[in-house]
C-alpha cells in the first residue's frame, strides 16, 4: 500500500515518512510539489497526503491535477496549518477525503490513513508515537567552545526526537579539545536533524552565532531562527514557548528574559547580579527601550530580519545582542522596532559552572557599550545624510 507525502518543509515530511514505513506502507516524499505530480504519474500511490502553502504549485493545484487533469479517484487527505474556512470548504469542493490541522500527532494522522486505505498486509507492531507535526519549522544554533565536558547530547537528541520541525545547528568555535568529535557523534544518524558547522579558528560567541543564524537562514524550509546556549541555561522547553510566542503573533524577534519572579527557577551568581544590574542600567540608556534583560543567551528572528540582525560582523564579542537591537532601531526606526521586540520572562534560567564569561569580560563590558554608542551612533548619522543626499537628487 503506497503513501505519497508532498510538503515543502523537509522537517515536516521526514517523522511522517518514518511513521508510515513504520506501519508497512510504502512511501515516497517530494518537497517540490511540481515533482511531487511527477512521481504521483510514476508512483501510482493508494493515498496523497499534501500540504496547502506551498510556493509554485499549490496543495490545491495538486488536488486539481489528481481530481480534473487524471480524473481519478486516488483519495488525498491535506495536512496544513490553513485553518481558513474558505480555503477548507474549496478543498472539499474540489474532492479531498480528509483535511488534517497542523499541529497534528503521528497517531492521528496513522489512525487517519488507516481509515481511508486500510492497513498493509505486513503490518508491522510498533509503540505509539508522541511526536507532534508541527506547522512551522525551527532552527537553533548553538555555539559550542571546549564543550567536550559540558554538552547534554542526551538532552538535545531527545527533544528533536520528540519534537518535529527542529533543525539544530552545533557551531563549533575552533574549540581546543573534542567538541567537534563530540558534535559529529551527535549528528550521526540524525543528518537531516543536525547540522555541525565548524569553524577552523576561534572567533568568539558573536561570530559564532553570526556565522550559524547565516547559514540555517539559507535553508528555505525553516520559518524561524534562533540561538540557545550549549550549557542549556534556558532549557529547550523554555525555548519552545519563545517559539511559540513569535509563531502566534507580529513580533520579529522573541528575546528570553531572566526575570526573577513568582514561580520562576532563576538563579545568578550575586557578583554577577550587581553588575548586570549595572550593565543593564546603561544597555537602557542606549538603546532607548526598556529592556529588562538584553543578555539572555536565547532568542527566536522571524526569518526575514536575519541579514539585518546578522549581516554585518559585530563590533563586540559579549553584547552583540545589543548591536542586534541597535540595528533593529537603525534599520526600522525606534518606534518601529520597539513594535517588532517582545521580551518574554523564562520559566527557569540556571547559571552553570564553566562559563566562558569571567568576572574581568564583564568588567570590560562597560567599555564595549560604550564602542556600541560610538560606532552605532555614527551608522545612525550616515543613514541620516545619506537619505537626505536621496532626497536632493530626486
Amino acid at each position: 500500500m503506497k503513501v505519497l507525502a508532498i510538503d515543502d518543509q523537509q522537517l515536516v515530511l521526514l517523522p511522517l515518512e518514518k511513521r508510515l514505513l513504520e506501519l508497512g506502507y510504502e512511501v515516497e516524499i517530494e518537497t517540490n510539489a511540481s515533482k511531487g505530480l511527477e512521481l504521483y504519474d510514476r508512483f501510482n500511490p493508494d493515498l496523497v497526503i499534501v500540504d496547502i502553502n506551498m510556493p509554485g504549485v499549490s496543495g490545491l493545484d495538486v488536488v486539481k491535477y489528481i481530481r480534473n487533469t487524471k480524473n481519478a479517484d486516488t483519495p488525498i487527505m491535506i495536512l496544513s496549518g490553513n485553518t481558513q474556512d474558505d480555503t477548507i470548504t474549496q478543498a472539499f469542493e474540489l474532492g479531498i477525503d480528509d483535511y488534517m490541522k497542523k499541529p497534528l500527532s503521528l497517531n492521528e494522522i496513522s489512525a487517519r490513513v488507516k481509515r481511508l486505505i486500510g492497513t498493509p498486509a505486513t503490518q508491522n507492531v510498533i509503540t505509539k508515537s508522541n511526536v507532534m507535526i508541527q506547522e512551522r519549522c525551527v532552527g537553533v544554533v548553538i555555539p559550542c567552545y571546549n564543550e567536550e565536558e559540558r554538552l547534554l547530547s542526551d538532552e538535545f537528541l531527545s527533544y528533536i526526537d520528540k519534537n518535529s520541525g527542529y533543525h539544530l545547528c552545533f557551531v563549533n568555535d575552533g574549540s581546543k579539545d573534542k567538541t567537534l568529535k563530540v558534535l559529529k557523534n551527535l549528528q550521526k544518524g540524525r543528518e537531516d536533524f543536525i547540522t555541525v558547522y565548524d569553524c577552523e579558528k576561534n572567533g568568539g560567541k558573536a561570530e559564532a552565532v553570526r556565522l550559524g543564524m547565516l547559514h540555517m537562514a539559507e535553508k528555505e524550509d525553516l520559518d524561524y531562527i534562533g540561538f540557545l546556549d550549549a550549557d542549556l541555561s534556558t532549557d529547550l522547553a523554555d525555548f519552545d514557548d519563545l517559539v511559540k510566542t513569535i509563531e502566534t503573533s507580529d513580533f520579529k524577534i522573541v528575546s528570553g528574559s531572566r526575570i526573577s519572579r513568582m514561580g520562576a527557577n532563576i538563579t545568578k551568581e550575586s557578583a554577577r547580579k550587581i553588575i548586570s544590574l549595572t550593565i543593564n542600567f546603561v544597555i537602557r540608556k542606549i538603546l532607548k527601550m526598556d529592556f529588562k534583560d538584553t543578555q539572555c543567551g536565547a532568542k527566536i528572528f522571524h526569518k526575514d530580519v536575519i541579514n539585518i540582525a546578522f549581516g554585518e560582523k559585530f563590533v563586540t564579542q559579549w553584547i552583540f545582542d545589543v548591536e542586534i537591537f541597535k540595528r533593529m532601531s537603525i534599520h526600522f526606526g525606534l518606534k518601529k522596532a520597539k513594535a517588532m521586540l517582545c521580551e518574554q520572562p523564562l520559566k527557569r534560567w540556571i547559571h552553570a559552572d564553566g562559563s566562558k564569561l569571567s568576572m574581568k569580560d564583564s568588567v570590560k563590558i562597560v567599555f564595549q557599550l560604550g564602542q556600541i554608542a560610538w560606532v552605532y551612533g555614527g551608522k545612525k548619522q550616515n543613514k541620516r545624510v545619506a537619505f537626505s543626499n536621496n532626497l536632493k537628487v530626486a
